[in-house]
């Protein structure tokens, strides 16, 4: 017997860029039937609240998960705001779609993976890139043992700062921001989930900050490798401090796998497609600059083309929908695997700060102990 699906009342708290995108999407979806916004800035709300059609705006996202209509929760704060709305959320027994982290503080992201499992709630966790079909494909290649028992994977993330800058512009934390934790986590995030079997116990791990650290107390980039039980090893390199002219609008990404009978390598730099134009760009990621060379389909979310966005945030906002309104499974990351994922950068940049290998998994009295 087909199921019915559930109506979706969809509180969505914080409108940014990733409000109004999951917002634009679920205006459309069949099986949302209300949304309402949390957004401090007011003109920001009205706006976001326009685009999507909401039924009710605030300034208080406790307000907005108080309502009765509120049946499933976006969290699209600021990354450092995601704590408090996720609580309250689980006060109220909401499935949750969270934008990674969970938190930036390990302690908290500890305490909140405990309470979301104790209440038993879904909740998962916003790594866009595991809905392209790229990504997918090398997951199912592995799974189903291509390349034998994967012994190596190496991933370089390359990044222009403006990215960098805008993170640190927004936080009056530059410890809680670096380039592992905010941008570095997708590509690590990709990595382990292609090694979903094997078990991390050490890191070892160097950072630069000749580029950004004289101004904003930054990292320029940071390389490390991960060791694991069974003996295979996961080299990557993340550095978001490349010239503003570097053209990719935000990530270039290499990644190769090698096992004991095979070989994969991906290349998603985005340089197959080049954009070159004196005219000024106004899509896509470009805080602050105008862009006149861009590496194409390099924005994580997706592309505008047609008026609409395609591309992975579209797929990832629909799948989740799909999951609460009929409970059928998606490849989302789960809570367990955000903090996961936080664990493993946190542990990183403790590495590259103390300068010698950090046993797995670490917990946030050791990162305390070493600071």
């Amino acid at each position: 017997m087909r199921k019915q699906p559930k109506k979706i009342g969809l509180a969505i708290v914080g409108a940014g860029r990733v409000g109004l995108i999951r917002g634009e999407l679920a205006a459309r979806h069949p099986e949302v039937a209300w949304i309402g916004i949390a957004e401090k800035n007011p003109e920001r709300a009205r706006l976001v609240a326009d685009k999507v059609g909401a039924e009710f705006v605030t300034a208080d996202f406790r307000e907005l998960l108080n309502r009765p209509e509120v049946t499933a929760v976006v969290i699209s704060t600021d990354e450092h705001l995601h704590v408090d709305p996720i609580m309250a959320a689980l006060e109220r027994g909401h499935p949750m779609m969270i934008e990674k982290p969970l938190a930036t503080d390990l302690a908290e992201s500890q305490m909140v993976l405990d309470a979301i499992e104790k209440a038993g709630i879904d909740a998962v966790i916003g790594y866009t890139q595991r809905f392209r079909r790229r990504w997918l494909v090398a997951k199912e290649k592995v799974r189903t043992g291509a390349l034998g028992d994967v012994t190596m994977v190496t991933s370089r993330a390359f990044m222009n700062r403006l990215v960098a800058i805008d993170n640190y512009k927004r936080t009056d934390n530059p410890a809680e921001i670096s380039p592992m934790v905010i941008s570095g986590t997708h590509a690590l995030d990709i990595v382990m989930w292609l090694m979903e079997a094997k078990t991390p116990v050490e890191v070892f791990a160097r950072s630069v900050d000749k580029a950004l650290g004289p101004t904003w107390k930054g990292i320029d980039g940071t390389g490390f490798m991960i060791t694991f039980s069974d003996g295979a090893i996961y080299h990557g390199v993340i550095s978001w401090a490349l010239p503003e002219v570097w053209p990719g609008a935000v990530y270039s990404l290499e990644v190769g796998a090698v096992g004991t009978e095979g070989v994969l390598t991906i290349d998603d730099t985005h340089r197959d497609i080049v954009l070159a134009t004196n005219l000024v760009q106004g899509e896509g990621y470009a805080p602050d600059k105008r862009r006149h060379v861009d590496f194409l389909t390099s924005y994580p979310v997706g592309d505008m083309a047609l008026g609409e966005l395609r591309g992975p945030m579209r797929e990832e906002t629909n799948s989740w929908l799909n999951r609460v309104a009929l409970g059928v499974p998606t490849q989302h990351a789960t809570a367990r695997e955000g903090h996961n994922r936080l664990m493993l950068t946190k542990a990183i940049d403790l590495s590259a700060r103390l300068k010698r290998p950090v046993k797995l998994p670490i917990t946030p009295e050791d990162e305390k102990r070493s600071s």
